[in-house]
């Protein structure tokens, strides 16, 4: 018994050709998407307001504020925990900006080696 194929089975690859150009097209939007997500910057807060951070989207830490009460010699270490909390704090807001984008793009489609 011989199988039947489906009408227009292999008669072209138009469907094919299609698919790809939506691929070639989601990653074009996916890298300037990524090139503006990289340059926007992201400002978090940490120990009540006792720090600022602003970091560029691609993680590179562009300024640290300091409020005149957290500066005490005597409290190095309580100043330390404030700065790797804000730290922490804005990259995560990175993070989270930029998997929500990205899978608004994708439709939320999981792509390896993106975010």
């Amino acid at each position: 018994m011989k199988a039947r194929l489906p009408q227009g089975y292999g008669k072209g690859n138009g469907g094919m050709n299609s698919m790809i150009k939506q691929a070639q097209k989601m990653q074009e939007d996916m890298q300037v998407l990524q090139e503006d997500l990289n340059q926007r910057e992201y400002t978090a807060t940490a120990g009540g307001g006792l720090i600022e951070l602003t970091m560029l989207g691609d993680k590179e830490l562009k300024s640290v504020k300091l409020n005149p009460d957290v500066v005490d010699k005597d409290s190095i270490e309580d100043l330390e925990d404030v700065i790797v909390a804000g730290v922490n704090a804005v990259i995560t807001k990175i993070e989270v900006e930029h998997t929500e984008a990205m899978e608004k793009l994708t439709g939320g489609l999981n792509i390896p080696g993106m975010f």
